[in-house]
């Protein structure tokens, strides 16, 4: 079986952004709203029907041909996974050229209990551009009074908000971990491959600055519903450095490189593989392959070729394989144990 290479996915969106997407996917920009393309997304956007499903380049539904196979697609054990196109994993391209609003994701068991759904939105984000000095906002300095939050989002009170938010400066090759729950926004200037839980559920504390409204920011829960999702706790310094990684995207060698903090790896993985004097070896399963740079070969039992800006499908049904050739590659996978641990629900 073969990767299914993936026809350009551009999400129309209420913020600027995409010039950078469109560059490295060597694709027409339409609009200067279109800031982010959804890879391999077998999960469309919340309430938009179809919006955000990927398709091949043969004009193919990801979502159908997984759910059509998916003993191929995802391996042996997805009686486990959510439902037939589930393959566990949501990885998009995020290019802001403005500011995105303080936002929250649920966790899993919150989800589960009050959205019919076994996966929340943990997410992260690897960093493949950004201008001097922008930066993400991550977790609270300082403990928060919860009655204060409820005032000051009511308020639209942006500045109480970041103020008291962790600010990162982020570079080129630095990967952040946001668990679910986890308060956060991303500076303008910012191009990122964001890998998450293959979900769209978001709590938005700040709608000021979006299209939405106060009514659409909630989950359609209520505020009084989904507040107790938030995190009021403070993201203290060594908590903090734990969801950071720093990668050097110009180095090759003969082995993948995890790309994000070892907490991530329960709900999804990023690596890369840029091959030295070999091959770079890759565990067989489902994955969503983004190749940076360079031209070079997805090496399973025939030989694939790919090229700069392409983004593909590997279904399991590919074998174990090997990245060859002077390619540069994002490999993005579901976590460790997936799917029995969803099944399991040994993942929070």
């Amino acid at each position: 079986m073969k990767p299914a290479v993936l026809a350009p996915n551009l999400i129309d969106h209420f913020y600027r952004g995409g010039d950078r997407i469109a560059r490295l996917r060597g694709i027409e920009q339409t609009s200067d709203f279109q800031p982010e393309e959804w890879l391999a997304a077998t999960v469309s956007r919340a309430g938009q029907g179809d919006i955000g499903l990927a398709r091949t380049e043969d004009g193919e539904l990801l979502r159908d041909l997984v759910a059509g196979d998916p003993a191929a697609w995802v391996g042996a054990d997805h009686a486990d996974a959510a439902n037939a196109s589930d393959t566990g994993v949501l990885v998009k391209l995020l290019d802001a050229r403005q500011r995105l609003p303080v936002h929250v994701h649920p966790s899993r068991s919150f989800a589960a209990s009050h959205l019919d759904c076994p996966y929340g939105k943990t997410e992260a984000w690897f960093v493949l551009d950004a201008e001097p000095g922008s930066a993400v906002h991550l977790g609270w300095k300082e403990a928060v009074d919860r009655d204060e939050l409820d005032r000051r989002r009511d308020a639209q009170d942006s500045e109480w908000m970041l103020s008291r938010m962790n600010r990162i400066e982020v570079s080129r090759g630095m990967g952040v971990l946001v668990p679910a729950g986890t308060v956060h926004a991303i500076d303008a200037g910012i191009f990122v491959a964001e890998v998450q839980e293959p979900t769209d559920f978001s709590i938005v504390l700040e709608w000021s600055i979006t299209t939405s409204t106060r009514e659409e920011s909630h989950l359609g829960l209520g505020f009084d519903a989904v507040m107790p999702a938030v995190s009021t706790d403070a993201l203290g310094a060594g908590a903090l450095a734990a969801l950071i990684s720093r990668s050097d995207l110009d180095a090759r060698g003969d082995q993948a490189v995890s790309l994000l903090a070892p907490a991530a790896d329960p709900y999804f993985r990023v690596l890369h593989a840029a091959p030295g004097t070999g091959g770079v070896p890759i565990a067989a399963g489902f994955s969503v392959v983004l190749v940076l740079a360079g031209d070079g070969v997805l090496a399973g039992d025939e030989e694939f070729p790919v090229y700069s800006g392409q983004a593909l499908a590997v279904p399991a049904g590919f074998g174990a394989w090997e990245v060859r050739g002077p390619a540069s590659v994002l490999v993005a996978a579901p976590g460790i144990g997936w799917p029995r641990s969803l099944a399991e629900g040994t993942v929070a």
